[in-house]
């Protein structure tokens, strides 16, 4: 694999890959980098493409918003050019609604692998689907002039994209509704002071902010980064004595590991 190889690169996606580090890319400025189901096929194709080399995803949006949300043009009787409208979806057998649901929600599933970790650089709007797919990451570096918001409610809908399982996690269910409930604003301060950022930097330094992180992600033993990241992710589901037992099967998993043993 050459350095910075574009893997994929089609309907507003563009996957390259530096050696232990890939970069998705959101293409479309023009719109915002507004979301549409090509563009999460697009998303769930460039996660079955990663090199097995891979540690570290990226996501970044070109332009001046990460992404401002669905594309509207899907609630429009047309839709989009080879797509059924999300209004006849809805006139269509609920089991197929369903099926078709969950087919988008695969682009934002990948993310959490425990194999990789992924960084979210978010900069202005990041609305609706685009809020979502930040959330996706296991971590945010956010600009200074971020705008998140979860607008579906206010458009009579409920966020169907991933997002409302690791929102909930991070600012707590109370804060997590009055975010969905009121579709407001939540802003770079907030962003960092409630857990959605880990770091907030201006716009400029957002790509410079996320290699610094890659880097510092890369230089410890990939096991170790993968068996601790399992055990993270998993601690909010067991109780304090799972979550002991879970320890010890992992650290003596890496001492056999380190001590060349093999069951």
């Amino acid at each position: 694999m050459t350095s910075l190889d574009t893997v994929l690169d089609k309907d507003g996606v563009r996957l390259t890959v530096d050696d232990a580090v890939a970069t998705v890319t959101l293409t479309n400025p023009a719109k915002r980098n507004a979301q549409s189901p090509a563009l999460w096929r697009a998303l769930t194709e460039a996660g079955r493409a990663l090199p097995g080399t891979v540690r570290i995803v990226v996501l970044r949006g070109e332009g001046k918003s990460f992404s401002a949300g669905l594309d509207r043009q899907a609630f429009t009787p047309e839709g989009f050019d080879g797509e059924p409208s999300f209004l006849d979806m809805a006139r269509g057998p609920e089991a197929e609604l369903d099926a078709t649901i969950a087919e988008y929600q695969e682009a934002f599933t990948w993310w959490r692998r425990n194999d990789l970790v992924s960084i979210a650089t978010v900069q202005g709007h990041a609305i609706g689907a685009g809020f979502q797919l930040a959330l996706a990451c296991d971590l945010r570096i956010v600009a200074e002039d971020v705008q998140f918001a979860m607008r579906e409610t206010s458009l009579g809908l409920v966020p169907d994209l991933t997002g409302t399982h690791p929102l909930v996690h991070l600012v707590g269910y109370a804060r997590a509704l009055e975010i969905c409930a009121t579709g407001r604003f939540v802003h770079a301060e907030e962003a960092e002071r409630s857990g959605l950022a880990n770091l907030v930097v201006p716009a400029d330094q957002l790509d410079g902010a996320a290699r610094d992180l890659a880097g510092a992600l890369v230089a410890a033993p990939r096991d170790a980064v993968v068996e601790t990241k399992a055990l993270l992710a998993g601690a909010l589901s067991r109780d304090y004595e799972q979550q002991r037992v879970a320890e010890r099967a992992a650290q003596g998993r890496r001492l056999r590991d380190l001590a060349g043993i093999t069951d």
